[in-house]
């Protein structure tokens, strides 16, 4: 699980619903606390377990670049509700998401696009299918095909278990107790159970399979003109540095490695991470002023 270091709301961040043609979706919002936002707005999607507060840390330092930052759960997870229906919750689903949430957003101009792990996957879809027009693509610690290595095993795990244990279960004896030994704070702790049960299961599961199962699709995606980024903590336990370097190549991407981070550089290294957004922000807005 993306473990959030504290959840308490920075200066120009507010919690808020967005409306949208593909329904509601439950999302924090920030803006400068100085200034205007004069440069293009940002969209940042988590991944498979984690919530809009895995970018807590990033989100005002991000605003303060002189943009609106908007991060969100997705169908499903945590605050934002989903249905019962397997097929909502598809990469291709989520992705269409990610189109009505980018055009609302953007109000017909230009979004930044961050996808998180399964996020990316999500992201990548609502990319390719070009319903869009993003100003730039950031996948952060996301692959460019199925997980693998420990977190492969780990959903695996969860499909298996899932069915027999329940979730009470499964936080019970498995995430709970790794939460408390990495030495997470109660009130973080409580946040987490809160967050896991508030999650859809049926949403979960086919997350789940999805993760396990995507394919790669860089070439489709090395088609589309748009700036793109691949950021990943030097320590990743997701997909392995190597691989992520490697889908940076072939996109003719931006690469980035925050140094001390492992699956989830905007918590574990926010500065940095919120830097190296920037950077990369500005550069793709000068480059489609041109």
């Amino acid at each position: 699980m993306s473990t959030p270091r504290f959840l308490t709301l920075p200066p120009g961040v507010r919690a808020r619903r967005l409306e949208t043609v593909a329904g509601t979706f439950a999302a924090l919002e920030a803006l400068p606390v100085s200034g205007i936002a004069e440069r293009m707005p940002a969209l940042l999607v988590p991944g498979l377990t984690g919530s809009k507060e895995d970018f807590l840390a990033v989100l005002q330092t991000l605003a303060q670049s002189g943009r609106q930052v908007i991060a969100v759960d997705m169908r499903g997870q945590f605050e934002t509700s989903g249905p019962d229906d397997p097929s909502a919750y598809t990469c291709a689903a989520l992705g269409n998401d990610v189109d009505a949430l980018a055009q609302l957003i953007g109000r017909g101009e230009p979004v930044h696009l961050v996808g998180h792990s399964f996020g990316g996957l999500v992201t990548r879809e609502a990319v390719i299918d070009g319903r869009t027009k993003f100003a730039s693509y950031t996948m952060m610690s996301t692959g460019p095909a199925a997980i693998v290595g420990p977190r492969e095993q780990a959903g695996r795990e969860m499909l298996s278990r899932a069915p027999e244990a329940g979730l009470e279960r499964m936080w019970d004896a498995y995430l709970e107790p790794e939460a408390l030994s990495a030495g997470v704070p109660d009130e973080i702790v409580a946040f987490l159970r809160k967050r896991f049960f508030a999650n859809s299961p049926v949403g979960m599961s086919v997350m789940t399979e999805e993760i396990l199962s995507a394919r790669d699709r860089c070439d489709e995606l090395d088609q589309v003109d748009v700036a793109t980024l691949v950021l990943f903590g030097e320590h990743d336990d997701g997909w392995p540095p190597m691989a992520q370097s490697e889908m940076a190549d072939r996109l003719n991407a931006d690469c980035v490695v925050v140094p001390g981070a492992a699956h989830s550089p905007a918590v574990e290294a926010p500065e940095t991470t919120a830097a190296a957004l920037i950077r990369f922000w500005n550069a793709a807005e000068a480059n489609l002023r041109n």
